[in-house]
């Protein structure tokens, strides 16, 4: 089990935003195999988390309801876009479809074809890679894990059930903070 190390922000300090914010970054730094990803895949929770830190089961797009983890992984997918290794699977991906006879003879038809069989593919192996950051965000009491769905006893942990995760910790301070009423001012008397 990883054991955090004392975290350099003083308990004393102003418990401001940005105090929270870099205490999280080292609690990251200290317990994660991949902070910086294990930062965005907080940051994309706590955008769609409601009040109480939760989210989940899915996320309202303009395309409609989406499952949480197919929404994360969705999110996550850009950052590995330039990598040598998506282009390969972007043409090894084209020459299965035209190969099974797939590809549509229109160029944009075709393009959206293989752009929607590359982020099948890309869903589920980030899928694995979020799992794994996100193992490591419960261990590091950063995340609350459960389920919701169909078979909630189901002794496979993901039969048909969608993934709930609730910012826990330190994890909180990247929730939006909720709009104040504005204070009344005082009304001043100028009478003499």
């Amino acid at each position: 089990m990883i054991q955090p190390r004392a975290t350099r922000f003083a308990p004393a300090q102003a418990r401001s935003p940005a105090n929270e914010t870099a205490a999280l970054l080292d609690c990251l730094a200290d317990v994660s195999t991949r902070p910086r990803y294990a930062f965005m895949v907080l940051g994309l929770i706590a955008q769609v988390a409601g009040p109480d830190g939760v989210a989940g089961p899915f996320v309202m797009t303009e395309r409609g309801p989406l499952p949480l983890r197919d929404w994360l992984c969705d999110g996550l997918a850009p950052m590995g876009r330039r990598d040598p290794r998506r282009a390969a699977l972007a043409e090894r991906v084209r020459a299965e479809l035209r190969r099974e006879g797939q590809l549509p003879e229109d160029r944009v038809a075709a393009e959206r074809v293989v752009e929607a069989e590359l982020r099948d593919r890309v869903r589920i192996s980030g899928k694995t890679n979020l799992s794994r950051a996100i193992s490591e965000l419960v261990t590091a009491g950063l995340i609350r894990r459960h389920y919701k769905g169909f078979a909630v006893d189901h002794i496979n942990r993901g039969g048909q059930r969608l993934a709930v995760y609730a910012l826990t910790g330190r994890a909180r301070c990247l929730l939006p903070i909720a709009p104040h009423s504005p204070r009344p001012q005082p009304q001043l008397s100028l009478a003499l």
